[in-house]
């Protein structure tokens, strides 16, 4: 699969743009482990033509992380296209639109999935966003507003229309957010709509080697999206990558709970040494609260909420040593 010259390989695992996740740590740990292409966290137009420095930061792009997309949202066309010419200027190899983030501060705005009400406006901010780079431009949206206006059909013929070079589909509703299963039918319809010829990305419920590959199987994709079944387990684009090239699952030798402990110890340490330690603590919490890993520890609940607690590196790391020992005792009974 090609975006505009850049070749990503046969049915690429790429991860998906998250809000306060998708930094540059975890972006560099997911393509470690086997993400085909990586996206940023999305950026607000507004706030990169105001050179906000929180935003300005999250331009920030490593070598080691290519190819690598920057996403941005916003609600008019000028704002767009100015904070599209700002993020060409870092270097990404892909400029994706934001046409499908559901939370109320975004979508309730008019940016966002917002955009599925005012669809007239979307078309308008894609061709100009499209005129004013020479990066390739692609959009990320979803089904429609809610189950009364699925409108992705007809919404991805235009969106083609405009120039994009690829499309991505997240399989709800704004209405769902992220409540339900996804849809897949209608992202399969846009991919064999005879009159679509650029590629298109399926998002949504992304869980398990097995999923990913009926996705391409059934419905066709050209790439699959993982989000928030990568929160605390990276290691999951390593598991696809390998059932899709090999058909195999991995055994248990080779991501042992040694190795996961490890990968998500590294990833404290990167938090930590991208902010600080109490703050890369707390923006770290999240992967290790939502990780399987944990999940069938008896009577956890306590370890937990220490864990979840911990201000420290060092007191962080002695309970994840205890869990560790927990999770070999229960491997070995």
């Amino acid at each position: 699969m090609k975006i505009g010259t850049i070749d990503l390989g046969e049915q690429p695992v790429v991860l998906a743009p998250m809000e306060d996740v998708t930094d540059m740590g975890f972006r560099l740990m997911c393509k470690k482990l086997g993400a085909s292409m990586v996206y940023s966290e999305f950026v607000a137009a507004d706030a990169l033509i105001r050179s906000v420095n929180k935003s300005m930061q999250k331009l920030t792009i490593s070598p080691d992380e290519r190819p690598v997309a920057i996403q941005i949202y916003g609600r008019d066309v000028e704002s767009m296209r100015q904070a599209a010419q700002i993020v060409e200027q870092a270097k990404p190899d892909v400029l994706d639109l934001n046409f499908g983030c559901p939370v109320k501060r975004v979508a309730g705005k008019g940016a966002g999935a917002g955009m599925l009400q005012n669809v007239p406006l979307m078309l308008d901010i894609t061709r100009a966003v499209v005129d004013a780079v020479k990066i390739p431009v692609t959009v990320k949206t979803r089904l429609g507003w809610d189950a009364d206006s699925k409108i992705i059909v007809d919404l991805a013929e235009q969106l083609q229309d405009c120039g994009i070079q690829a499309l991505t589909i997240h399989g709800r509703t704004r209405a769902q957010m992220y409540t339900g299963e996804a849809d897949w039918t209608l992202i399969g319809a846009v991919k064999n709509n005879p009159r679509m010829h650029i590629p298109i990305i399926g998002n949504g419920d992304i869980t398990t080697p097995q999923r990913a590959k009926e996705c391409f199987d059934r419905y066709g994709v050209d790439a699959v999206m993982v989000g928030r079944a990568s929160f605390g387990r990276p290691w999951i684009f390593k598991e696809i990558r390998h059932y899709l090239d090999t058909g195999e699952l991995l055994d248990s030798n080779a991501l042992s709970i040694e190795w996961k402990m490890d990968i998500l110890r590294q990833q404290v340490l990167q938090s930590v040494e991208r902010i600080d330690e109490y703050r890369g603590i707390l923006h770290i919490r999240r992967h290790l609260a939502a990780t399987p890993l944990f999940k069938g520890i008896p009577n956890f609940r306590e370890t937990r909420i220490r864990m979840l607690r911990a201000e420290t590196v060092s007191e962080l790391f002695e309970i994840m040593r205890q869990i560790e020992q927990m999770l070999t005792e229960i491997q070995n009974n």
